[in-house]
């Protein structure tokens, strides 16, 4: 744990707080609790600024992300996202659904390389549908390009035909491709590369492009390449192979929510979102689940682990990041886990506490 000397040395950051919608607020109140907690045990002053996104700002303002919100994130060190949707708001046209505003945050600050981890920990291992040989040590991080592909590229649809255009360039492969290979220098130096190259024109600049920036850049980086069919089936055989997974917008938003079983639950994963500058919004990987918001069923961990991502990778606070992963991880092993891992878990309130406490308690040890 970190140096209890260091809790005097007193550091600021502002973070755009942006709660949104179903069980997003709870776990969101769970992330400023323990952030107040770290001012005491760390000396670590973050100033919340909340703000509207998503189906509550769609109530508000009529826009999923109000021009409010994008100048708070503009005079911010990062943003903190719970989550977005809600049935609600699903009869609603294109331009209004909630879901819109997050595309549109990462599009306004070149949020262009998510960044999922999949661990998984012994405490956890018999939550997962997996068997528990095929659990030990997992540690990987799917590297996934965030701002292009087909989730941006150009749209229609008429009764008869649709067609939803991916599109990438020479710059958004490369660029993505040097974080990965960033990333893979302080781990173990490997990435698998999925795409679909024996189909897709797309994958085949992926290829190109990625091989080049790697070789050129990152010699010391070994590259395999690897079809998105093979690596779902790999994933779940033999999850401990991988080290960086990187791949574009559409592949890895579903190879990262398959990833989840490994680790239990939806409700343990995080997510950074960066761009060139280190801004980033961090998220759980989870939804807005509105069939339990309200009813303190919540899990909070993946909330607790986006915001030691963002200490990590926007605030440059590593140490209290550590310390916070460690007091997590302790709290698994003692079995303080939420409802959708046990049914007489805890309360999102109480695993808050615990964390909190663990957090207190180790800065007077």
């Amino acid at each position: 744990m970190s140096d209890p000397s260091n809790n005097q040395k007193s550091r600021s950051f502002r973070v755009t707080g942006l709660p949104g919608d179903g069980i997003g607020p709870e776990v969101y109140e769970s992330a400023c609790s323990v952030l107040s907690a770290m001012e005491e045990t760390h000396g670590l002053q973050v100033k919340l600024d909340e703000q509207l996104i998503g189906g509550a700002a769609i109530d508000a303002t009529g826009d999923p992300l109000p021009a409010e919100t994008i100048e708070a994130c503009r005079n911010s060190d990062a943003a903190l996202l719970g989550a977005v949707g809600g049935p609600q708001w699903d009869g609603n046209p294109a331009h209004r659904r909630p879901e819109l505003g997050l595309l549109r945050i990462r599009a306004e600050f070149n949020l262009f390389c998510n960044l999922r981890p999949i661990v998984t920990h012994p405490s956890l291992h018999g939550f997962s549908p997996l068997r528990e040989d095929r659990l030990n040590h997992v540690d990987l991080m799917i590297v996934r390009e965030l701002t292009g592909g087909s989730y941006f590229g150009k749209k229609w649809r008429n009764d008869d035909e649709a067609e939803d255009v991916c599109r990438y360039t020479r710059e958004e492969v490369a660029r993505v491709t040097r974080a990965a290979g960033q990333i893979a220098q302080c781990r173990d130096k490997r990435i698998t590369l999925v795409d679909k190259a024996n189909v897709l024109e797309t994958s085949r600049l992926w290829r190109a492009v990625a091989s080049q920036v790697i070789e050129e850049e990152f010699p010391d980086v070994q590259m395999e390449n690897m079809y998105v069919d093979a690596a779902a089936m790999h994933l779940l055989t033999r999850p401990a192979d991988f080290d960086v997974m990187l791949t574009e917008n559409l592949f890895g938003d579903i190879l990262s929510d398959e990833a989840s079983m490994l680790c239990g639950s939806l409700g343990l994963l995080p997510s950074a979102s960066l761009n060139d500058e280190q801004f980033g919004l961090y998220e759980p990987v989870h939804g807005s689940a509105p069939d339990i918001a309200g009813q303190g069923k919540a899990n909070p961990y993946a909330m607790l682990l986006s915001v030691a991502m963002m200490l990590r990778h926007s605030l440059g606070c590593h140490g209290e990041a550590v310390a916070l992963e460690e007091c997590i991880h302790e709290c698994w092993n003692e079995g303080i886990l939420t409802k959708d891992l046990r049914e007489d878990g805890y309360s999102t309130t109480e695993v808050t506490a615990a964390v909190r406490e663990k957090l207190v308690a180790h800065s007077k040890s």
